[in-house]
């Protein structure tokens, strides 16, 4: 259905509900048993889906299979119709997400009998558009895939050449490095998925439109295609580029994309600071008679940005929006600091001017007097159904913000996902329990089970951050859901020192988005905590068949553990 953000299944019959929402470039299923606990045959969800301009269903594929196939086994064993989802909720990616049309879904039940044959029950069938633009005209949330460390990565790509013949080793060759891997081209656009697309498509607008007029703020800066198209533009660039700490190298790639840049647009529209601390934002501005469009967001303009962390870039279009963010930046070509920046109209919440959409501003470094960290901190705190987030570096600071997630993942009443980054490598995991579950990074390569594969740890073999986002998400499911993003690290340096810009927006639509992506990122990387952890070593992940006596069923935990009962409610 055009614009809907959840859809229902209907069929009366089926025994189980299904729901699904709206992600970008992304669905997620949630299914729940309607009556009491599912039967003991019951073995998982067979799901397909119908594309737009599709006459026929395709089955989602399953890496996971029984130890013996089924007696009635197809010529797909992989086939979720026959190696069905034995879980209660799936993120699913469409192969071409930016189809116009419906995407329709199917989900079925299976059931596997004494023959182990499978027979599948009443289906609940749903459809909705995903559509490239979050809303078409006026916003699009874009992420990057951050799915080097992950099984498609290297089915995909691996066994094609190394990581080292498509990604630079250091950030400083970023500009000069020549990608030879076969399927370069492919696996860019794979990695940096809608995130990559839609800032060139932002560049490209503005050098196709000799009326342009483009304002840059650059934390790291590397990206050779970026940094061409900034070069396209000459005159009509004005940039500022971070030289804190490694950037201000002569060598580095900031310094390098300085110079360049120096000479297309002239020494007098690039500059070079550091505010009191970071100059961190990542912004483009373009005003013109043809496009008027900004980039902000996570995503560093950077090689690491685009395809290797997970990320997300915001587009927004109309003239406020541009205006705002490029007055923002005029505030930054004239200040350097706190002082005095930290006093102008663009630290104060700023209306973006996205028509119906409750969508505000707040740049950073902010005077005492207009700090948004507490706030933001209160704002979490009066959660009344879920928080989820995904926040490079909150357990490297300390501060309200984190206090605030502290207090409401030890609510009963609170449902609470996350994610952040580790200052010595690897992730930790915010369970809904109040456990910390850490990733570091052998839990790519160690306890890996067949029939899953070890994958790359990072750029080129080393770690680095790969969860990058800055985004909290509370209350998806209700009228109030609201979500904070931007470059800001929810720190005091971010709210007190750095160039930041904080994105507030009351919108569902976009909190469900974000809230997908939470999801889909915590159970890539959860289920590598539990093969880590696990006490026994596995050797090969196998689909469960119905239990003997004595036995459990798979879904036991899904109806007995509080956390699992409240998950498969919350989104089914």
């Amino acid at each position: 259905m055009s614009g809907e953000i959840e859809v229902l299944g209907t069929n009366a019959a089926a025994p189980f509900s299904l729901k699904v929402h709206r992600g970008e470039g992304m669905v997620l299923l949630a299914m729940d048993w309607k009556v009491g606990r599912p039967p003991a045959d019951f073995v998982g969800f067979s799901i397909e889906y119908l594309p737009p301009g599709n006459v026929k269903f395709l089955a989602l594929r399953n890496r996971i299979t029984f130890a013996t196939p089924p007696a009635n086994v197809g010529t797909n064993p992989n086939s979720s119709l026959f190696a069905p989802i034995q879980k209660f909720r799936w993120v699913h990616f469409p192969f071409d997400p930016e189809r116009n049309g419906e995407y329709r879904y199917r989900v079925r039940p299976a059931f596997m009998d004494a023959t182990r044959t499978i027979t599948w029950g009443d289906p609940q069938e749903a459809g909705l558009e995903l559509r490239r633009e979050t809303y078409p005209g006026v916003l699009n949330i874009a992420f990057a895939r951050g799915f080097v460390s992950s099984q498609a990565f290297v089915d995909r790509y691996v066994s094609a050449g190394p990581i080292s013949t498509l990604l630079p080793e250091k950030a400083d060759d970023g500009l000069t490095f020549l990608p030879t891997h076969p399927k370069t081209e492919d696996a860019l656009a794979w990695m940096g998925f809608e995130a990559r697309s839609a800032i060139l498509e932002v560049l490209d607008q503005a050098v196709s439109d000799p009326t342009a007029k483009v304002c840059v703020v650059a934390y790291d800066l590397n990206e050779p295609e970026i940094v061409g198209r900034l070069e396209q533009l000459g005159t009509r660039l004005r940039i500022v580029i971070d030289d804190s700490a490694a950037h201000g190298d002569p060598h580095s790639a900031e310094t390098q994309a300085a110079t360049r840049l120096a000479a297309s647009a002239g020494a007098v529209n690039v500059k070079r600071h550091h505010m009191s601390n970071l100059q961190h934002n990542k912004t483009i501005v373009a005003e013109g008679a043809a496009v008027r469009a900004v980039v902000c967001g996570s995503t560093n303009f950077t090689w690491r940005g685009l395809y290797i962390q997970a990320n997300n870039a915001l587009i927004l279009r109309g003239e406020r929006a541009a205006r705002v963010f490029r007055v923002a930046f005029d505030g930054y070509w004239r200040h350097n600091s706190v002082v005095g920046f930290g006093t102008t109209e663009s630290t104060r919440w700023r209306d973006l001017g996205l028509g119906d959409l409750d969508a505000r501003v707040s740049f950073s470094p902010h005077a005492a007097a207009s700090a948004r960290l507490g706030s933001v901190a209160d704002d979490i705190g009066r959660a009344t159904s879920s928080v989820f987030y995904s926040l490079a570096f909150l357990h490297q600071t300390t501060g309200p913000v984190r206090d605030a997630v502290k207090r409401v993942t030890a609510d009963p009443n609170i449902f609470v996902y996350g994610m952040a980054d580790r200052q010595i490598g690897g992730l930790d995991l915010q369970l809904p329990n109040g456990n910390i579950a850490p990733v570091r990074p052998e839990a790519l390569v160690k306890n890996v089970p067949e029939p899953f594969k070890s994958e790359p740890t990072g750029l080129a073999g080393s770690v680095g951050t790969r969860m990058h986002h800055k985004f909290v998400v509370i209350d998806f499911d209700r009228p109030t859901a609201r979500v904070y993003t931007g470059s800001y690290n929810f720190s005091g340096p971010a709210d007190g020192k750095n160039g930041e810009n904080l994105i507030r927006i009351r919108d569902r639509r976009v909190a469900v988005a974000y809230t997908v992506e939470a999801i889909r990122l915590f159970d890539h990387y959860h289920f590598r905590v539990r093969q880590l952890q696990a006490e026994t070593a596995v050797t090969a992940l196998r689909l469960r068949e119905p239990p003997l006596a004595g036995e459990d069923p798979w879904w036991l935990d899904d109806y007995t553990a509080p956390v699992k009962i409240r998950d498969r409610e919350l989104f089914a």
